[in-house]
């Protein structure tokens, strides 16, 4: 008899074909006497929808069929993997198979997606578990050697099935609620909620509106620059009646009063002498600790800009692909007690310039017990992320990046603590006290495994380890978003006091010294709001449930209470932008329109089961305690189930009622009376007029909504998101009345269907008798064709959040090009000048040249420039289409768009190789032609599973993305 082994995805069962003595492929599986491989592809079974459930119930979404709980949970095949689950199920049904082995990915969802393929199939053969911590051949051997029985995996698969349908649960019901709710009918508009995904985003929007209620308050800070014989310093006046208090913003340096400030600038004027006094300390600081998940997010992101979702898929195939670290998907940051010879095998394989750093751990035996190392109290059924005896010396790109960061941390947590020497010298004019501190490396301890030999190297060359971070992941000294006390000259080393220096009644060493002080300055600043979240931070705040803890070891202790787990969070992440709720504005992530108004619907229903992080939190913890079997499935299941039927009569039975909005002093058109602010739009008391909070998906202010209703039209504004494509756009808005109806409407105006002859012009040329005009959101120049005018050119009077004026739309059709104009703002949020100049009856970006990079020597640094490829010895295919006299071309590794008339500028690229999979000629033809190819198979994600999808043409029309058929 055999076992049947089924791994998560067909590269691990390669993987365990090749560890387990080399099992041979027999056509769909690996075999021999003893083992039958074979794989999933991710997940191949899922809940049952609504619909499959009972199409005529619930083919539509209406409130009076809610809540729609079952009885039962069923399953069904996932319809893209159908021919695998039915392949697995044949494997499962053979005669000479006598039981199964889950070797899943070794994790809850893991668990999930064998137990719902385990089920479906209705086999009854008993099962074992291989829990895979490392994908190296020994790790692999090593979990087979110690298979786990089901009864004790019986408490991940009751946490798995419960956050499979505790999820299901609040999203099918709360989604389907609450679109209902909120949009009705309309078409494509869906207000999709989650156990997870709608407190994280409470988390984003709150974020947001503390940014824009924070009122900014002045404060002064006076430095002081002093004269020793050594050299000069720079000094801080510091409050003598500062005590720490609950407002975040108080500083022993800030000074909320002017005359108070003036006053100590004026006591510093004709160079007085300081009495100066100094204390010296010693300081430590340990090197940090081994990453989990989150921690290697949040720092890939701050350093390498790299998204969560974009670390783990390099983790992960770091763990599959390379087998050069341990398995990713860990809230652990401790190892095992008994892992100390694993680790000592892992140091001697690294290579490189990590290489005498780990030789220099092993030869002064620093691998040995530490708690903050090696803990079984801190590791559950997986530990820290850590390099594997496998040679990395063959990664690039990215994946080496990330791989530095895990091996560098894993050689540092061995090293000694940093050694500092911390100086506070106190200069004191009369009696106003100025603080300075000097810090200085003594022993670099761990630090040297950074390269770092002194404080003043740059402190990102240690990872950010050295920061004090808050548990919301900003500095904790810039929690206003001010910049830091600069001018104390902390971490910096100090011109030490000498005998010269000593007071005259003194004697050497001195006991009280003198300083001269040569100048002082006021600095007038003002406190900032919070910062907006970007994925590292968010991924703390998550991780933490919201809470801004300092400690570390409550931060631990709250892991088991955050939103989501490490596994998921970057797909939560990804889930708010893919449907809109958030946007990335460089590395900052923004709520959009739609978030807000969720959230605003949420809290005026008292939604706070989605909304509450805490609440969300405990859930998370509930279930790793079921992991444990701590908790009952049916108790957490019943809680879920009756916060589900809260959260649907809440939503069924919320009236908003119009006539207790809050009364603005915007005076309606209809009936003069003031229009009232309800939860989506400000509307008239005779119901006559209603203009919507958030048009074409920009959230209109109520200044604009004033004008709007004022002037009847108001723009052009910038800001409005196609639908389609989310592109940005800028349009004018006007207030139109249906005389048929007898109502108000709001319509977005593009100029596009004004009549032409009506204009009035603002320039003429007199050669030509062209004529410009304003004409909505843009600027027209009209021309004579016969009896009729017609458009020969426009360009928007607001483009990239810059104002375009008459003058530069006057020189664009006079001389072709406009004077260089600035403070264009880029999509990603960067300021940018440009000239504007004319083609035809199109526009072009033409920049000036770049500022030369400057480096830390303040000398110019040569750019690198990307040498384009050799298209000299390029088959052309023929014309693109969709590239204004573009030619389609292929080399060896690539197609390209040239455009031969510009010197072969290339306007398109794409490899022939996608994702394993080779693109034919015809398809890239079909492409740059249709803007879309045909359905291409065959395609491996990164996970090893197989796909398909079509490629089509990205906006700007220089490469191609993926779109995937409907499941």
């Amino acid at each position: 008899m055999k076992s049947l082994i089924i791994a998560e995805k067909p590269s691990v069962a390669a993987d365990l074909a090749r560890a387990l003595g080399k099992v041979p492929k027999q056509k769909d599986h690996y075999e021999n006497d003893r083992y039958v491989i074979s794989s999933a592809v991710g997940h191949v079974v899922e809940l049952r929808m609504p619909e499959d459930i009972d199409k005529k119930k619930y083919g539509f979404w209406r409130l009076d069929a809610l809540p729609i709980i079952p009885e039962t949970f069923e399953l069904k095949p996932i319809e893209s993997s159908k021919d695998r689950f039915n392949q697995l199920k044949k494997l499962l049904a053979r005669k000479d198979i006598d039981e199964v082995i889950n070797a899943c990915d070794a994790g809850r969802e893991g668990e999930l997606i064998f137990n719902y393929l385990y089920q479906l199939t209705k086999c009854r053969l008993p099962v074992q578990r291989a829990w895979i911590q490392t994908m190296t051949p020994q790790g692999i051997r090593t979990a087979f050697e110690r298979l786990r029985s089901a009864e004790e995996m019986a408490g991940l698969g009751d946490a798995a099935r419960c956050r499979s349908e505790s999820d299901w649960l609040i999203g099918i019901n709360g989604t389907r609620a609450i679109t209902k709710r909120m949009f009705g009918s309309r078409a494509g508009n869906v207000a999709s909620v989650g156990r997870v995904q709608t407190p994280t985003l409470a988390l984003i929007v709150g974020r947001e509106h503390d940014i824009r209620s924070f009122q900014p308050r002045d404060y002064w800070r006076v430095t002081a620059t002093f004269q020793v014989a050594a050299g000069q310093y720079e000094g801080t006046y510091q409050r003598p009646d500062f005590r720490k208090n609950d407002d975040e913003h108080d500083r022993a340096d800030r000074l909320w009063d002017l005359a108070a400030a003036e006053a100590v600038l004026a006591a510093c004027q004709g160079q007085p002498l300081a009495r100066v006094s100094e204390e010296k300390k010693a300081a430590t600081q340990a090197a940090p600790r081994l990453y989990d998940l989150t921690t290697l997010q949040r720092e890939a992101n701050s350093r390498l800009g790299l998204s969560a979702r974009r670390t783990l898929q390099v983790a992960q195939a770091l763990y599959e692909r390379h087998k050069v670290i341990s398995y990713p998907r860990t809230d652990s940051r401790a190892l095992p007690e008994d892992y100390i010879p694993t680790c000592r095998d892992a140091l001697t394989q690294l290579s490189g310039e990590l290489a005498p750093h780990a030789a220099r751990v092993l030869d002064s035996g620093w691998v040995r017990p530490n708690k903050r190392i090696f803990n079984n109290a801190q590791i559950s059924d997986h530990f820290a992320i850590i390099p594997t005896t496998q040679s990395a010396a063959k990664l690039d790109g990215i994946e080496a990046k990330v791989f530095d960061m895990i091996a560098r941390r894993f050689v540092a947590v061995f090293h000694p603590a940093a050694e500092f020497a911390i100086t506070t010298r106190t200069s004191e004019v009369g009696p106003h006290r100025f603080k300075t501190e000097g810090k200085v490396l003594t022993s670099p301890g761990w630090l040297a495994v950074y390269g770092r030999t002194s404080i003043d190297e740059d402190e990102s060359a240690a990872g950010g380890a050295a920061s004090n971070s808050s548990a919301d992941g900003t500095a904790e000294a810039a929690t206003d978003g001010s910049s830091p006390a600069k001018p104390t000259g902390k971490n910096k080393s100090l011109p030490a006091l000498s005998p010269e220096d000593s007071a005259p009644a003194s004697t050497s060493p001195p006991a009280q010294a003198q300083a001269r002080t040569l100048a002082a300055e006021l600095h007038a600043e003002a406190t900032k709001p919070p910062p907006r979240y970007t994925e590292a931070t968010l991924l703390t705040a998550m991780e933490t449930a919201g809470k801004l803890l300092d400690a570390e070891e409550l931060a631990e202790a709250m892991k088991e209470r955050g939103l989501g787990t490490p596994a998921t969070r970057a797909d939560t992440i990804d889930g708010l932008i893919n449907q809109r709720y958030l946007e990335r504005e460089g590395r900052e992530l923004a709520p959009t329109p739609k978030a807000e108004q969720l959230l605003e619907f949420l809290t005026a229903i008292k939604a706070e089961a989605l909304t509450s992080p805490a609440m969300t939190g405990e859930w998370e913890f509930k279930l790793r305690q079921m992991e444990q079997r701590h908790f009952a499935r049916a108790d957490f299941m019943a809680e879920i189930v009756e916060q589900t039927k809260a959260l649907v009569e809440n939503v069924k039975t919320f009236e908003e009622d119009a006539a207790s909005g809050r009364e603005t002093a915007i005076l309606s058109p209809t009936d003069g009376l003031p229009l009232r602010e309800t939860l989506r739009a400000y509307k008239s008391q005779d119901g006559a007029l209603s203009i919507y909070k958030v048009i074409g998906g920009r959230k209109m202010s109520e200044d604009e909504i004033a004008a709007l209703v004022r002037e009847r039209q108001i723009g052009p504004l910038d800001g409005f998101v196609s639908a389609k494509t989310r592109a940005r756009f800028a349009a004018s808005l006007k207030l139109v009345h249906d005389a048929e109806a007898d109502k108000w409407k709001t319509e977005l105006d593009f100029g596009d269907k004004v009549d032409l002859g009506s204009l009035t012009p603002l320039w003429r040329d007199e050669k030509t008798g062209a004529e410009l005009c304003e004409a909505g959101p843009h600027f027209v120049l009209r021309e004579k064709r016969g009896e009729d005018w017609e458009q020969t050119f426009r360009v928007g009077r607001l483009m990239c959040q810059k104002p375009i004026g008459p003058e530069h739309a006057i020189q664009l059709v006079s001389q072709g090009k406009t004077e260089l104009i600035q403070g264009f703002i880029s999509k990603r949020g960067r300021p940018f000048d440009a000239f504007l100049t004319r083609d035809g009856a199109r526009i072009r970006w033409e920049f000036p040249p770049r500022a030369p990079r400057v480096g830390k020597d303040g000398k110019p640094v040569a750019r690198k420039t990307k040498a384009p490829p050799d298209l000299s010895q390029a088959s052309v295919l023929g014309p693109s289409k969709l590239h204004r006299g573009g030619e389609l071309v292929q080399t060896a590794d690539a197609y390209y768009v040239r455009k031969p008339e510009e010197d072969g500028r290339i306007v398109f690229e794409l490899k022939r190789q996608l994702c394993q999979q080779e693109i034919p000629p015809a398809e890239v033809q079909k492409l740059v032609t249709d803007g879309k190819s045909g359905l291409i198979e065959g395609f491996v994600s990164k996970r090893g599973t197989q796909f398909s999808a079509y490629l089509v043409l990205s906006p700007k029309k220089n490469k191609a993305d993926f779109e995937f058929p409907p499941r």
